[in-house]
């Protein structure tokens, strides 16, 4: 019986030394909108991070069937955050958070690999502009009014550095891209008066880094340059939490 009880406080006093207090909570919020072709599960390490860091991490379920569909879907979520947010857009999240990001809830915006359009200015009007010597996304001509990458030139394309079992699948769950977000104007670019920071990928093939890099000089964005594919969600989630968390306790 001695043993028995000994045994059981050397396991107590082994679990309480390995115990890991959780995060102090932070006074931001965090609002993760994806891009096209994929959902918000892309975003799942990100989650995972910033949430054991102490944010309250949201994370946007958009339709891509229109932009303003998808702002307003973006919209319901800043609404529910609990604190002030630090909005973050992927691709073409980018766009929705340009058009969504203007309430006064939103305190900065993040460009992860994204779109980030000018007034006047949709996504079809950057991607059709000619950037010699750089690829363009892969996009089949549209059906039915939307838009999907060649399932074959996907993994390459999208997430080049990721797991192919992984890209393999994600090529053939694609999630229709409408027209109506693709071809809409923005009216009102959320970075002409909120904070902007961008992350660059230099080794994209869906959107040229000259045009990410033209698209944050103009909106003013502090700029960060990473050696990854467009998905750099997936295979550098370390790297765009700690930006993102950066951006959030004012530290870049």
């Amino acid at each position: 019986m001695k043993h028995a009880i000994t045994g059981l406080f050397a396991a107590m006093i082994t679990a309480a030394s390995t115990f890991t207090a959780p995060a102090a909570e932070k006074n931001v919020s965090i609002v993760l909108v994806h891009g096209a072709f994929v959902d918000a599960s892309g975003w799942q390490a990100v989650y995972d991070i910033l949430s054991a860091d102490g944010y309250e991490v949201l994370a946007v379920q958009n339709p891509t069937v229109t932009l303003q569909g998808d702002v307003e879907a973006t919209r319901q979520v800043i609404a529910r955050a609990n604190k002030p947010v630090v909005l973050v857009g992927h691709s073409y999240g980018g766009a929705v958070i340009t058009e969504a990001g203007g309430v006064p809830k939103v305190q900065s915006l993040v460009y992860i690999a994204a779109f980030a359009p000018k007034e006047g200015e949709s996504v079809f009007d950057i991607a059709t502009a000619p950037t010699p010597g750089e690829d363009k996304a892969p996009l089949l001509p549209p059906s039915d009014g939307f838009l999907l990458v060649d399932p074959l030139k996907f993994p390459a394309a999208f997430a080049g550095d990721v797991d192919t079992a992984k890209t393999r699948f994600m090529a053939d769950a694609q999630v229709p891209w409408g027209l109506g977000a693709v071809e809409t104007k923005i009216t009102a670019p959320a970075w002409k008066s909120k904070p902007t920071y961008f992350m660059l990928t230099a080794n994209d093939h869906m959107i040229p880094p000259s045009q990410q890099r033209s698209m944050a000089g103009r909106a003013g964005a502090k700029v960060v340059e990473i050696n990854s594919s467009h998905a750099v969600m997936l295979s550098h989630p370390k790297e765009v939490a700690a930006f993102i968390a950066s951006v959030a306790d004012g530290s870049k």
